[in-house]
């Protein structure tokens, strides 16, 4: 079992930068350094977005083309810890950003699969 927890989120100026984090808590058994992280979005009326994916040990990374060149992800095991830098934000970027173990970057996101956090929100307006 695992628990996680977004923070990060909040109001900023179109340009502006965020970084959001998750971490984990984990039930003994379980490890964090075994999960591919996934954040995934949900602008308000719209369907859950993938946005970006890490591998277990951090040294591959993917993104969504609508966030290439702007979002980083990273994450650091030893702190059960998955971070999203976002800079050059948009408006289009407003939504609720979730982190999860579900891999999605090919299939629609479910929140039925895999561990979810309860979200952060970030909205991007002047």
């Amino acid at each position: 079992e695992m628990r996680l927890v977004e923070s990060g989120g909040g109001l900023v100026q179109p340009g502006g930068s965020l970084r959001l984090s998750c971490v984990a808590s984990v039930t003994p058994g379980e490890t964090f350094s075994n999960y591919y992280i996934s954040w995934v979005r949900q602008a308000p009326g719209k369907e859950l977005e993938w946005v970006s994916m890490v591998n277990t040990v951090g040294g591959t990374t993917y993104y969504a083309d609508s966030v290439k060149g702007r979002f980083t992800i990273s994450r650091d095991n030893a702190k059960n810890t998955v971070w999203l830098q976002m800079d050059g934000l948009k408006s289009e970027d407003t939504a609720r950003y979730y982190c999860t173990t579900g891999t999605f970057r090919t299939v629609a996101p479910r929140k039925d699969v895999g561990f979810w956090g309860q979200g952060t929100q970030v909205t991007v307006s002047s």
